[in-house]
């Protein structure tokens, strides 16, 4: 499929989706929204595709923010509607993904681009990258999910420090805050991507799928993790890759797991 606002390419199992807005430091518009759904869930639904790596174009920035001028006019309605779609067609959406996704941070990552990248299930940064939420100094917070993941990633302390202060944080501080997990230079932040895209891919994509859904259960509101986590871990028995996986240890053999 074509799109105006981001580049999808799959290749050796790795579906690379980059937000390709360079003009507007690949902010996030409506357009781009929708588009990045389309992306994703292909890209999940994809017998091809083991792991998604997201990204943006050129070096200067990952997500640089929203599209303010889409939204600055908004009621009061308009603006509770505006999060609420926006967390389901995107941001939730790509947090409760069963195929692994990664953000790969290039240059600056703030308001919605910081969102983005912390709905991916971890993140690798290059060196120059800054990540911040500024949304109160224009009068808003966060609205995709920025109050609620940050602390998840960070603590309660540094969230409420970042998003009050609306200052930003270089790769560093990010790595040594836990938002980050790796930090690389800019040249060789797609093949560090990669290169952990294919030590997961190596892992049965079954447990995989079975392992996100019981670590992100844990952060849902009236749901027991640990009760996941075991129906989760039975369901595991019934899979052919477990068969493999457990016959190939057995016999010292490397594992061809089926992804059934």
């Amino acid at each position: 499929m074509s799109y105006q606002n981001i580049l999808s390419e799959t290749d050796n199992g790795i579906t690379t989706i980059t937000i390709n807005r360079p003009s507007k430091l690949n902010a996030l518009n409506r357009e781009t929204i929708q588009e990045l759904h389309t992306a994703f869930k292909e890209a999940d639904e994809s017998l091809e595709t083991k792991v998604i790596i997201v990204t943006g174009s050129g070096e200067k920035a990952f997500v640089a923010g929203a599209d303010i001028s889409e939204f600055a006019d908004f009621s009061v309605a308009k603006g509770g509607n505006l999060a609420a779609k926006g967390q389901e067609l995107l941001f939730d959406f790509v947090a409760n993904l069963t195929t692994p996704v990664i953000a790969a941070v290039n240059g600056f990552a703030l308001g919605g681009g910081l969102e983005l990248a912390m709905a991916a299930h971890f993140r690798i940064a290059s060196d120059n990258a800054k990540m911040g939420l500024p949304e109160v100094s224009l009068g808003v917070i966060p609205g995709y999910g920025g109050t609620q993941r940050l602390p998840q990633l960070v603590g309660k302390g540094r969230a409420m420090e970042m998003i009050m202060t609306a200052g930003m944080i270089d790769a560093n501080q990010a790595l040594q805050y836990g938002l980050v997990n790796q930090v690389t230079t800019p040249d060789a932040l797609i093949e560090t991507t990669e290169k952990i895209a294919g030590k997961i891919m190596r892992n049965s994509s079954v447990a995989i799928k079975s392992a996100i859904k019981a670590i992100n259960a844990n952060y849902e509101d009236g749901v027991n993790g640990f009760n996941v986590e075991i129906e989760e871990f039975g369901n595991c028995f019934g899979t052919e890759d477990f068969k493999e996986g457990t016959q190939a240890f057995l016999n010292k053999r490397k594992a061809n797991f089926p992804g059934k």
